[in-house]
């Protein structure tokens, strides 16, 4: 794996819809082990940013790349493949079966062990064990045999990060992993992306409108409006820069909360 390139990487990254620029030549490195917060107003263009390095999205103009090579025109599947893991591609892929079921089976397709995703989970005791590994690093192991529809919103969301675990992605992306949680829930969701962030072989990208949690793991701050790139440093940089907190946050620096 050649070490001179960005682990990932957007030159000049565009996509239009009509008229519309909804992400407008965006060009960006991410290193290896660091974990980068993805901030600005609605409509700034963050989660397209995020589909379009997921391959949800197909550029209109522009590239991405993973270790140096260009993936633009490969598909999610291919992406994923590649080292490319984003939470929600991952989680219900089988709501009526059980958490340890579909971790199971993801790392299973991550041990590339055949196109039989049904067969008898006993006759694959490594994965299941590697499963509820996992499951009991994200604190679900009480709940293995609970079908996925039957969860809280809350052990969806840590199953999200289960099956992220299981992929064993070069990065990771989470689009407001605590979106929709409770106070109770939010600081083990956070602990788990803590404790993915310790691994210096991964990178985080992280969409999040909460400062605290901005303030807590982000190493680096990116914030777009209308689509570019007017932002991009260390987080006390970035959130104090008066084209940040006039125009974009919207807050002065101790809100609790970014507006978008």
């Amino acid at each position: 794996m050649p070490t001179e390139h960005p682990v990932l990487q957007t030159r000049d990254l565009t996509i239009r819809f009509g008229g519309h620029v909804a992400v407008d030549a965006v060009s960006c490195a991410f290193q290896r082990g660091t974990t980068t917060a993805i901030v600005g107003p609605n409509g700034a263009g963050k989660t397209t940013y995020f589909n379009l390095i997921s391959g949800q999205l197909t550029a209109t103009s522009g590239q991405v790349l993973l270790n140096g090579e260009d993936i633009s025109g490969l598909s999610v599947a291919a992406r994923t493949d590649r080292g490319i893991g984003r939470a929600f591609q991952l989680t219900n892929l089988f709501p009526s079966l059980t958490a340890r079921e579909n971790v199971r089976l993801v790392a299973q397709a991550r041990a590339r062990r055949g196109h039989d995703l049904f067969s008898v989970a006993t006759s694959h005791v490594e994965l299941i064990e590697r499963a509820e590994h996992v499951l009991a690093e994200v604190r679900l192991m009480e709940k293995a045999d609970q079908a996925v529809a039957s969860l809280s919103h809350g052990d969806q969301r840590k199953l999200e990060v289960a099956m992220l675990i299981a992929l064993q992605p070069q990065v990771l992306m989470f689009d407001e992993p605590t979106a929709g949680m409770s106070v109770d829930e939010v600081p083990v969701v956070l602990d788990l992306i803590a404790g993915l962030k310790r691994d210096a072989d991964r990178s985080i990208l992280l969409v999040e409108h909460k400062m605290d949690v901005i303030r807590s793991l982000a190493d680096r701050i990116i914030v777009l409006h209308n689509g570019a790139l007017v932002a991009d440093g260390e987080p006390a940089e970035v959130i104090a820069s008066p084209i940040v907190q006039q125009a974009y946050l919207g807050r002065e620096p101790e809100e609790e909360h970014v507006d978008g």
